[in-house]
This record gives structure tokens, sequence and C-alpha cells, in this order.
């Protein structure tokens, strides 16, 4: 059965203090569970256990390894429907989604199960004959993992999969606001045999879990999943203590639609890709950029389809779209809605909580004529909007997408081969999605430019983010 508790050096276990948190259902404002709350202590603790359990696991066999991470997988696909229920009543997202989520989070685990037997060094030939040099991947020890509400099995499995793989112990902290399907990932784990240290997850105070992460030596990276302004604030912090760091930060994605495309099937998907757990994706589409010639038939096509959108609880029958995860993020979307407004864009679709007397909905919004310089288009959204603005020029496209502090993800439909090309080469963020949605998968690696982020995930370079290199160079042979 489930325990819904912290889990340090090989116990399920309260907060040291004593102290819990509800987490509440944002489709219901109904507390569905009551866990843990600590603090830096537990997070010490969970430390010291890692340091020890990082002996045993670094120097376990990869496919010993790999055997150990490929049954919890095979656990999460077993429990998949149970599980993805709990995400739902956590996270408010729709059942579908869960149900995907968790099983790319099992995914996960299967590929860095395989990946970790395949990079075990490389001879390297040496530039005279009596010389021999071989370059050792060894695992980077105690890993620090600290990931958002959003996705709240993707994003751990990510990155504790990688890890894992790698030989490294993990300390996690999951969202305050979506303990629990974190708690079952570590159950999976811990069924299927994961040595006592090796995972330890907490949940608790993020400003006192983050300083001791930080802090203390036996941690030698940290992998963040959250705002940028954190993300700062971890970088200053490691630069007092050369702690390694890898941040998947903030979004503020541009779709550029050219005037070749079916408008209307372009228009209509568009809407299903913004509205993916409410708008509340590092890399959801964001600011649409239309071609002016194609712009009034794609904006009523889009408020068709935005018009027929189900909002409602995530386990009710053909529901579409839930809630936003809490009031805050409810109120910022609203904030820059208003502030819209008042810069001249105009609300096509929505606008409004809509009719729900519980719960942190918002309705699915679509908005024309964004100014450039509204905070709406220049801010990362996290909620279900959709602002459109229009183009000339493909010049004036590209200058208007890389308008931006963030490099994350961006996206490009037209059906012309030398649009596709140039455009994406010249787009200035990590990802680049050409007609599609989803420009991501744990083979491939996933990573931010410019404010974005720190480093890659997934693929191969996700995993050797969790290794050491070490020259060995013989000599006099």
């Amino acid at each position: 059965m489930p325990q819904y508790k912290q889990y340090s050096n090989g116990e399920w276990v309260e907060a040291s203090n004593g102290k819990t948190w509800d987490v509440i259902n944002p489709a219901t404002e109904e507390v569905i569970a009551t866990v843990p709350f600590g603090n830096d202590e537990d997070c010490r603790a969970a430390i010291e256990a890692a340091k020890e359990g990082f002996k045993t696991w670094s120097r376990t066999n990869a496919f010993d390894r790999a055997v150990i991470l490929k049954r919890a997988a095979a656990l999460m696909h077993e429990r998949l429907q149970e599980y993805a229920a709990i995400t739902v009543q956590e996270s408010g997202k729709p059942l579908a989604e869960a149900i995907g989520e968790w099983r790319v989070s099992a995914n996960f685990f299967e590929w860095f199960a395989e990946e970790g037997k395949r990079h075990g060094g490389r001879l390297v030939t040496a530039n005279r004959n009596n010389k021999r040099m071989s370059v050792l991947y060894q695992p980077l020890g105690v890993v620090g993992a600290i990931t958002a509400w959003n996705f709240p099995a993707y994003n751990p499995a990510r990155c504790w999969a990688a890890a894992l793989g790698a030989g490294c112990a993990v300390v996690a902290k999951a969202s305050e606001y979506t303990p629990l399907t974190a708690m079952n990932l570590v159950q999976c784990l811990v069924e299927a045999g994961l040595p006592k240290g090796v995972m330890n997850l907490i949940n608790g105070q993020a400003d006192l879990i983050g300083k001791e992460m930080l802090e203390n030596p036996a941690v030698r990276k940290i992998s963040f999943t959250g705002s940028t302004r954190v993300g700062k604030i971890l970088m200053d912090g490691a630069s007092k203590t050369n702690t390694r760091l890898a941040l998947e930060l903030g979004g503020n994605a541009p779709v550029l639609v050219f005037p070749d495309v079916d408008v209307r099937k372009v228009a209509e998907e568009s809407v299903g890709a913004k509205l993916r757990n409410a708008g509340q994706v590092c890399i959801a589409p964001q600011r649409y950029l239309v071609h002016e010639a194609i712009a009034e038939e794609f904006l009523k096509h889009a408020a068709h389809r935005m018009k027929n959108i189900k909002v409602g609880f995530g386990l009710d029958q053909g529901v579409d779209m839930g809630p936003m995860i809490n009031i805050q993020q409810r109120n910022n979307l609203e904030k820059l809605l208003k502030d819209a407004r008042a810069h001249g864009a105009d609300i096509v679709v929505g606008g409004n909580r809509g009719d729900f007397e519980r719960g942190y909905f918002h309705e699915p919004t679509l908005v024309q004529n964004t100014p450039v310089d509204s905070p709406l288009f220049k801010n990362e959204i996290f909620g279900p909007v959709m602002p459109v603005t229009t183009f000339k020029s493909i010049e004036e496209a590209l200058a208007l997408a890389n308008a931006t502090e963030y490099g994350l993800a961006s996206y490009v439909w037209t059906n012309d081969l030398k649009t596709s090309i140039h455009v994406s080469e010249q787009l200035e963020f990590g990802l680049v999605g050409v007609n599609e949605w989803y420009p991501q998968a744990f083979e491939a690696p996933f990573g931010g430019w410019k404010q974005s982020g720190l480093g890659y995930e997934c693929g191969e370079e996700g995993l050797v983010e969790y290794m050491e290199r070490k020259l060995i160079s013989i000599g006099g042979l």
C-alpha cells in the first residue's frame, strides 16, 4: 500500500519537526491527504543516508542497476490507472493526461536503465606508442533533485531515472502541492529492490531544504525544475560552494504559423496544445504569431474549438481541461489579462473564472491584437490563455519570436521546406517543433537557452550530466 510520508534511509518517516501539510484538490478545494512537512534537518539526515547509499549503488554493476530500475518501471505500468487517478486529484489535470504522464515516466526508468549500460568509458588513441589513455565515466555522487508541481510524475522521473541510471544516490524534494505522486514513484523503486539510502524523498520548506542542499559538501549536484527567479538564487548560492547545477526554468514559446498551412487543422490543434494541463507547461505554446493573411480564419476556427472545451474535475467523463494548481497562479493569470486589456488587447473567448462555485478554475481564453509590449506577450503565462499577434514577413516573425529573455521551446507551422529550415535554424531556442506540438522525448536532449536553463536532461546527454570523466594515462610502456 502507498505510504504518504517522507522516505529517508530506507524508511517511511514523519517530519522531524512534527509538522504536516494538507494536500488540496484544486478542483474541489478539499483536503485529499495530510503529509509530513519537514525542513533542513530532514534534508540533512537524508543526505547522510544518501552518502552511505552511494557507496553501495555506485559499485553496483550497471546491468544489476538496470534490473531494479526496469522492475520499478514495470510496477508503474501495472499501477497506471491507480496512480494516475491520484495525480488527477492533487494536480487537477484530466485523467487521460495523467495516464500519459505516468506511462512516459515509467519509460524514463526503462530508458536510463539501458543507457547506463552503455557509458563505461572509451579508449583514446595516444600520440605516441609507449602511452595508453582511457576515459572512465563514473557516477557523480549524491544528487539533490527539486522538481515542480505541473508534471508531478514526469519531472521527478526525468531527473531520478538519469541520476540512478548513472549510479548516483538521490535526495529529492517534490512540490508540496503534488507530493503524493512522487511518493508513489518512490514506492515503486522501494518495491523493486533499490538499496537502502539510494533514494530519499523529503517534503517540506523549500528555502531551507534548498539551502541545505547547496551548503552540504556531500551534495555534488542539484537538479532544479521551476522558475527563473529561484534558478538565479540557486546559481548565486552555487557560486559559493561550487555545486553543479542543472536548471530547467521558465519559457515563453513562440508559435510561428505561416500562410501555407491547413488553417483550420492548425488552429484547432493549437487550442488543444495550449490547454494541455491548463496551459501550465514549461514548453507550452504561448505567443501565437500568425501571418496576417490567415489571422482572421485562424481566430475563427480557434474560437470555435475553444468554446467547445469541457472544463471540470479531471476524473469526470469527457473533461478536456482541469483547474489551475492554486489561487496564486490564477490571480497571476487574471492580472496578466487585466493588463492586456489595458494595453488594447481584445478577448475573443473566455476571460473569466467560469461558473464554478469551488476550485481554481479559469475559462480557456483567446486573445487577439495582443500588443508586443504587454506582459501577456513578454511574460510566461502558465495558464489557459492563448494570445494571438499577426506578422507580415519571415523577418518580422523571427524578430518577434526571439524578442524574449527565454529560450526553451518554439514551434513552426509551415509546409514549405525552405521556410522550415531557415526559421528553425534562426530561432534562439533549445527546442524547435516543426509541424508538431511535442518536441521532446526521453531519448533526445532537453534543455533551454538564455534564461531558460542550464544543462540538459533526457537522452545520452541526460545521463552523462550525472557522471564524472576521469582520464587514466599510462606512460613508459
